[in-house]
């Protein structure tokens, strides 16, 4: 029986190559060479790379100075580290529900939420592009202008992705943009994340807080510290490191290649699967990158992925309603029913695998396993 992973990275002599000259030759500084080399692909300034995709939403929230009791939004449909990192500063995440197709909150919903929350500490939004599929963006820019509210992008899984052929991190009206690089959630091979702007100054502060708050000239070139320095705010232990930093390095390069790879197997899983019986295909799209190729099925929806399971295949879930997820349920006394869409696609979707290194035959094989599965247990 095949056994098919739900995330596998794929790796080459690039990889190796790069990890080797991090490990033998550590003047090169890689962490700033894939800083350039994020500036250059997504056309901005400034790039501060850290640690995770977790830790740049951290240091964004971190560099904002944001504080306790500061009200932001996000989508309740995101994956838990986006609400976490807002409870870390005691501030309050503000739940907004989705669209029933494309996972994403909507315009309409943001604006609803923004009603419902009205308050002087309502400072930011993280908006989530789910999937890879971007959030509908010109509405949303214009109610948070309007409102004054921040918007910070949390594309851990859109790297690459455009909206209406501009790259996602390369808009203005997002102050900053958040990614990732590995999206294993746990035993990655490497992690890595970063964040763009073009705000000078907050770059600038940014690359002081996830370095322990330590200002001035306090470091030699080999990196370590010099005889004196100083601390001027708190900060964090975010910086990446040289060897995951050429992982990452690599992996950006093949960002093109990884989306075309993952649109065609979106393909092959569209043709193969388009008259399945009870199987629900996610909303298709041009600029849809495919990071997750998430499926509705339309009753026993768990029963069906222990049959995928018991057949070799590894699914997932995208995403637990925040909302029913129980320290926020009990911190906010949520009722199941406060946020319907979000609800009603959580008791349908199953996430397939889909990455670059599946191959053909796996993709055949996942398609049959489904139609055997539908047509005969569902």
């Amino acid at each position: 029986m095949k056994q098919i992973p739900f995330f596998k990275a794929q790796v080459d002599d690039k990889e190796e190559s790069l990890i080797l000259n991090a490990l033998h030759n550590p003047q090169i500084k890689y962490s700033e060479i894939f800083e350039n080399k994020i500036c250059e692909y997504f056309g901005v300034n400034y790039a501060i790379s850290t640690t995770s995709g977790t830790t740049a939403l951290h240091l964004a929230l971190c560099t904002l100075g944001v504080k306790r009791g500061d009200r932001i939004l996000c989508s309740v449909n995101s994956f838990p580290h986006v609400a976490a990192v807002i409870r870390h500063f005691d501030a309050e995440p503000i739940f907004v529900d989705i669209d029933t197709n494309t996972f994403n909150i909507t315009p309409e919903s943001f604006s609803k939420a923004i009603e419902l929350n009205r308050h002087k500490k309502l400072k930011c939004a993280f908006i989530s592009h789910t999937a890879g599929l971007v959030t509908d963006m010109d509405e949303i820019y214009e109610i948070a202008k309007k409102e004054n509210i921040t918007i910070i992008d949390d594309a851990s899984r859109a790297t690459g992705a455009t909206y209406k052929g501009k790259k996602i991190g390369s808009f203005e009206n997002s102050l900053f943009s958040c990614f990732q690089i590995n999206p294993q959630a746990q035993d990655a091979i490497s992690t890595a994340g970063f964040f763009v702007t073009n705000n000078e100054g907050l770059a600038n502060s940014a690359k002081i807080l996830r370095n322990n708050g330590i200002v001035g000239e306090a470091f030699y070139k080999d990196g370590n510290l010099g005889f004196t320095y100083n601390v001027d705010r708190i900060g964090q232990k975010y910086d990446l490191n040289s060897i995951n930093a050429a992982f990452a390095l690599s992996q950006l390069e093949k960002t093109d290649s990884f989306i075309k790879r993952r649109q065609n197997i979106a393909k092959m899983f569209r043709k193969s699967l388009e008259d399945c019986p009870h199987i629900e295909l996610p909303t298709d799209s041009a600029e849809h990158i495919y990071t997750q190729f998430i499926i509705k099925i339309d009753k026993n929806r768990d029963d069906f992925a222990r049959e995928m399971i018991s057949r070799g295949i590894d699914v997932g879930l995208h995403y637990v309603p925040l909302h029913l997820l129980s320290y926020y349920k009990s911190k906010y006394n949520y009722k199941v029913n406060d946020f319907p869409n979000a609800l009603k696609n959580y008791q349908q979707i199953l996430s397939l695998p889909i990455y670059a290194s599946l191959s053909d035959d796996d993709v055949a094989y996942i398609c049959e396993k489904i139609i055997e599965i539908a047509r005969s247990r569902v």
